[in-house]
């Protein structure tokens, strides 16, 4: 069984980037590659990435009109990635071109709530209600839009897939017991997740910032 930990790749520096995947290939289900990965290496480097064998979740959280996104995904075919989010927040009928405009083999998730906000951050940007609450409206859309599942933490996932049991659950943000909480403020750890139904977990600086990056994907994989 594929394992459900993807290792969030978060450098400009396609080189440290291969040298880190190389190190935990053998107990990640997946490599993710974020904004700062991307705008520094574009295609180039997502194609050197996919060498490695591990499939590839492109973490763009793309957000603008319908067509634009739909044009970008496009844009973004031939790199064939397993996983690509967009923002739930850009309405229906974005999340709709964007499944349109994707591969048959790539799952197109919406992203909630950032797991680095929290209520009255919600309240700051004109969102009412707690970050439970937003979860929950933006899954219900993303699934009537035809898209595979959502991106929330892991406090979330338990109702999200009550609410879509057939449902793709990417969880990020989640830390090891007494791990360090960073810029995330909704955090729990992996076992939790998975628990409650996550489909895989996204997992950064635990791995990455680690003395031994491989020792602490084993560890978090044996927790699973």
């Amino acid at each position: 069984m594929t394992s459900p930990l993807y290792l969030a790749i978060d450098t400009p520096h396609l080189d440290a980037a291969q040298t880190l995947a190389q190190k935990v290939r053998h107990h990640v289900g997946g490599l993710k590659l974020g904004l700062e990965f991307f705008c520094a290496n574009g295609h180039h480097g997502v194609l050197e990435m996919a060498k490695l064998g591990l499939p590839i979740f492109l973490d763009l959280k793309l957000h603008d009109i319908p067509n634009t996104v739909a044009k970008a995904i496009q844009a973004l075919r031939p790199l064939e990635p397993a996983i690509l989010t967009i923002h739930g927040a850009g309405g229906r009928a974005m999340m709709e071109e964007a499944k349109a405009a994707a591969g048959a083999n790539t799952k197109v998730v919406a992203v909630t709530v950032l797991t680095s906000l929290d209520s009255p951050d919600l309240d700051d940007i004109g969102v009412g209600g707690t970050p439970h609450d937003q979860v929950v409206r933006l899954a219900a859309l993303a699934r009537s839009a035809g898209l595979d599942g959502i991106v929330c933490s892991g406090q979330e996932i338990k109702a999200a897939r009550a609410a879509w049991p057939g449902g793709f659950f990417v969880v990020p943000g989640v830390r090891p017991a007494n791990g360090k909480l960073g810029d995330q403020k909704r955090v729990v750890t992996p076992a939790e997740a998975m628990a409650d139904g996550a489909s895989i977990l996204v997992v950064g600086r635990p791995i990455s910032q680690s003395d031994d990056p491989d020792l602490a994907a084993r560890a978090i994989e044996a927790t699973l």
